[in-house]
């Protein structure tokens, strides 16, 4: 990539996000102005109706709730029976977004050793993710493009346009794509999590996009989730690589009109300079010690009006047969024949004999 290119690349990108802040700044600042005049005002309601609890006594339990939540307890359910997040099928989900980058942020080790292993699982399972990632891809795109085949070909008996063909097709295999890992996983969510339609297509965009907010994850209240959580998991898996495989696709498909576009400009860059060499022989640029020359300027007019003559004989009487070579131009034997014509007018305006 060439360096303006790759600056105006940079400075599109940098346009995109400042656009984007501006415009989350706008939706998202009011709600969090009222949600904290809403706090307040439950606060000095709470105060108001508790005589007996200062607001020290209040600001130290809601530190001991935020420290809670931070470790990552679930004080959601107020239970006096304690139920610890990392079960195994908890655990193995977090396993799963580790390696596949997603990292959703609602369950995360807080211990210093945790941690540490963290690094280590991230930087071993990153990798082997990815060349799984590649392979589930290689496999999928495989059968995508036998489809997509299969697809063109029953297009093509019916004697519709490659162009035309091939743009149907991509947009098929991509709706189909959509259908099989965007609609019916929303659909799914929707009502196993009890979340809204935008909610789950919400969680659905953000994961397969290896975002993970974590605002939203499935199976994260649940528990019984020994099953649902490994499910979700296989979900992403198969979808990223879909999406991957489809990006491969669109890639090869704009190399191939890149190549394409590249050859005929190439074959257009030839056909000018070809013209504009013909052009030359016709159009010379004069050498301005030779302007004053009287015997250089007769011979020029009588070589431009022998050409003339000839030309005006050749188009008459043999055009259409092919006398004329290409891009206007006399063939080799008539440049001949005007060069011979040419000398023998020089001996004669010399004195000389032939």
């Amino acid at each position: 990539m060439r360096c303006p290119t790759l600056l105006a690349l940079l400075a599109g990108v940098m346009l995109y996000l400042v656009m984007g802040a501006l415009v989350f700044r706008t939706l998202e600042s009011p709600k969090e102005s009222k949600e904290h005049e809403k706090l307040l005002c439950t606060t000095r309601d709470f105060l108001g109706n508790h005589s007996c609890v200062t607001a020290q006594n209040l600001s130290d339990l809601i530190k001991s709730v935020v420290k809670a939540v931070e470790a990552g307890l679930d004080v959601k359910h107020s239970s006096t029976n304690f139920t610890s997040r990392w079960d195994l099928a908890s655990a193995f989900f977090f396993c799963g977004t580790i390696i596949t980058t997603i990292g959703f942020g609602n369950l995360s080790p807080r211990t210093k050793w945790g941690q540490l292993f963290c690094v280590c699982y991230a930087l071993v399972g990153i990798p082997m993710f990815g060349f799984l990632l590649a392979g589930v891809g290689d496999h999928m795109g495989t059968g995508l493009r036998k489809a997509v085949w299969k697809m063109e070909t029953l297009f093509l008996k019916r004697r519709v346009s490659p162009t035309y063909v091939r743009v149907m097709s991509a947009v098929l295999s991509i709706l189909i794509g959509c259908l099989i890992f965007l609609a019916v996983p929303t659909l799914v969510f929707k009502e196993v999590e009890d979340w809204s339609f935008l909610e789950a297509l919400y969680f659905v965009v953000i994961t397969l996009t290896t975002v993970g907010f974590g605002d939203y994850v499935a199976g994260a209240n649940r528990r019984d989730g020994d099953l649902f959580k490994p499910l979700v998991w296989l979900w992403i898996v198969f979808g990223l690589a879909y999406f991957a495989s489809i990006l491969t696709m669109i890639g090869n498909w704009l190399r191939v009109l890149s190549k394409k576009t590249r050859a005929e400009m190439e074959e257009l860059r030839a056909h000018a300079t070809d013209w504009t060499q013909n052009m030359s022989m016709d159009f010379r640029i004069l050498n301005p010690l030779d302007l004053n020359d009287p015997f250089l300027q007769q011979r020029r007019r009588w070589k431009l009006s022998t050409r003339r003559r000839v030309r005006r004989g050749v188009l008459g009487h043999h055009g259409r047969q092919g006398v004329i070579g290409e891009n206007g131009h006399l063939p080799n034997r008539w440049v001949t024949h005007t060069r011979s014509m040419t000398r023998l007018e020089v001996v004669r305006l010399g004195g000389g004999e032939v």
